[in-house]
């Protein structure tokens, strides 16, 4: 690790707040079959929770840094934090997918603060140690995300109301505040006198892994989001295990980060990219291909240890490029998980409706091909930029 990276408290408050954005975003999945036996909903109502989450992210993405340079970063992130908390109890307590998905709107709009505040700030903080910050915030926050449906199942199996999952972690932000509130006011004061993205665009590489950002977010989400359905629909696992299963996904990330982030000290960020795309197709492969739960449960480890490292390592990968547009490169960056998380897991949605869950997890596989592609290309992109301008 680098002798200049240092961790104060303001990075361990943009760690924890990351980590508190993620086991609310990871824990849509595993309480998904739940809503949709209490609610009696169709795969593609269920869907639309995630949906909804990741119009918030858009708008967030949007214009998002209005609100952020109108109000200050402190406040938008505490806004982010207890914005989420309340929202999380919304949805706890709804009777009707009105509720539950409004909820889930509010907690995309609000919480997606975070998201894109904390980015942008461990940039600014640590610079070019920002790929072992980024893995760092990231492997805290897959902590908080396994947490989320070990939770679930739980609460489900021990006293029959997985409800408690959603409600147990809001005082969290209370707590945070107490403890970070005094070190909020410094949370990458940058972004104020950072200039408005009315001024030269992004560089093309940055949109290449822009896309490749998006399409890995997908892959994630979208085995976060629909694997508990899938073991429980394909595989004929009890639906409290199956949830409780989505952990081993997400364990498998909290490894593959650390990892990853001992290895991009070692080796090149875009090797270690390469090698992260395969082992989650091989995985993948791998639980999709299983006739028995064993397997199955073995592929889905196998592909959180590759796909943990795709959002981290493609987003400094990006960042890098965007030559001190920090602040601009993470607004964007956060369109990119809004989008993946708007449109891949309502098209597996619909697709399991119409062919059946297993067929419809192809597209998975596609996307994991694509973003291999996609990172291959990149490099064209860079020497033909170079040439231009010599």
């Amino acid at each position: 690790m680098p002798q200049t990276f240092h961790r104060d408290r303001t990075t361990w408050l943009a760690y924890l707040s990351l980590a508190f954005y993620g086991y609310y975003l990871n824990i849509l999945g595993p309480i998904t079959p739940f809503l949709k036996t209490e609610l009696q909903l169709t795969y593609t109502v269920s869907s639309f929770h995630f949906t909804a989450f990741a119009m918030g992210i858009l708008m967030v993405g949007l214009i998002g840094h209005l609100l952020i340079q109108y109000i200050g970063q402190s406040r938008a992130l505490w806004l982010g934090l207890f914005g989420m908390s309340l929202s999380a109890v919304i949805l706890s307590f709804g009777t009707s997918p009105i509720i539950t998905i409004g909820a889930s709107f509010l907690m995309g709009l609000i919480g997606s603060l975070i998201l894109a505040i904390v980015p942008a700030a461990l940039s600014d903080q640590h610079g070019e140690a920002r790929a072992v910050a980024l893995s760092e915030a990231n492997i805290v926050a897959s902590l908080f995300a396994t947490s989320a449906p070990l939770l679930v199942g739980w609460f489900a199996h021990s006293i029959g109301n997985w409800h408690w999952a959603l409600g147990i972690m809001a005082p969290m932000s209370i707590l945070m505040f107490m403890i970070f509130g005094k070190e909020s006011s410094s949370v990458a004061t940058d972004i104020n006198v950072e200039a408005a993205p009315t001024d030269r665009g992004l560089p093309a590489l940055y949109w290449i892994y822009w896309v490749a950002l998006m399409l890995g977010v997908s892959v994630e989400f979208c085995m976060v989001f629909w694997s508990a359905n899938y073991l429980e629909q394909a595989l004929g696992m009890i639906k409290a295990d199956a949830a409780q299963a989505v952990s081993l996904f997400l364990f498998a990330m909290i490894l593959g980060r650390i990892l990853g982030g001992r290895l991009v000290q070692q080796f090149s960020t875009r090797g270690v990219v390469t090698t992260a795309i395969l082992i989650a197709a091989m995985g993948f492969i791998t639980f999709w291909s299983a006739t028995n739960t064993i397997l199955a449960l073995s592929g889905l480890f196998i592909t959180g240890l590759g796909v943990a490292n795709l959002y981290p390592l493609i987003l400094s990968l990006a960042i890098s490029t965007a030559r001190g547009k920090t602040v601009q490169a993470g607004a964007r960056a956060t369109l990119a998980s809004g989008t993946a998380i708007l449109a891949l897991p309502l098209v597996l949605g619909r697709l399991a409706d119409s062919v059946g869950i297993r067929l419809a997890f192809a597209v998975i596989l596609l996307l994991l091909i694509s973003i291999f592609l996609l990172h291959q290309f990149a490099p064209g992109i860079s020497l033909a930029q170079r040439s231009v301008s010599q």
